[in-house]
């Protein structure tokens, strides 16, 4: 029987052949240490790799009824630029007919389109990573704001510390990650005197 979705596995490999994921020691702004990091942008630039993944992560969505039976009329929106690709991906995947994205501005995430209130099609939420779900609770209550209803939310990546649910919604992704973090006084690697590198998110 042929595969349709790839394997957790068989995601963290291609994400560490790519580079999108490392291990090692590494210092995030918030002053956390941590033995991986992940930077999806890097599985991304290939495009076999990104239409894998988005494809993957498509049909998941597609396996929920509300979201088939809704196609092609639904709305697939990042709450970033980082998950712009994946969104694109998933969007070609479904043929969905609308694609938007939001970003942080002066401190407040906002959609960069002009959107009127009832435009919007019933929408799917994406990203690359979910850490804690901040910006997908965010971009929720941007929808909410617009009248459509979320019907479907996911990530190529999702810590196991983040959100399952997005108001209701089951949250979609191809890896569940139990990510480890830990305060500069408590962190294994600075014990080991292991060189740490200073990254962003």
């Amino acid at each position: 029987m042929v595969q349709l979705i790839p394997s957790s596995e068989e995601v963290m490999q291609t994400l560490k052949e790519t580079g999108a994921f490392r291990e090692g020691h590494f210092i995030y702004p918030s002053g956390q240490h941590t033995p991986h990091y992940f930077q999806m942008p890097l599985a991304f630039r290939y495009y076999d790799t990104a239409r894998v993944l988005a494809v993957a992560l498509s049909r998941k969505f597609r396996l929920e009824n509300e979201i088939s039976s809704a196609l092609p009329r639904v709305a697939i929106i990042s709450p970033g630029p980082g998950g712009i690709p994946v969104a694109f991906g998933v969007r070609d995947a479904l043929e969905a007919e609308q694609i938007y994205w939001a970003e942080r501005e002066q401190g407040k995430r906002m959609f960069r389109q002009f959107l009127n209130r009832g435009e919007v099609n019933p929408c799917i939420i994406v990203d690359d990573i979910i850490r804690t779900g901040t910006a997908i609770r965010e971009t929720a209550e941007l929808v909410k704001e617009l009248g459509a209803p979320i019907i479907g939310c996911g990530a190529i990546v999702r810590f196991t510390s983040a959100p399952t649910k997005l108001n209701g919604v089951p949250i979609k992704s191809l890896v569940d990650f139990d990510a480890k973090w830990y305060a500069p006084e408590d962190c294994p690697l600075c014990k080991e005197d292991v060189p740490a590198e200073h990254v962003r998110f």
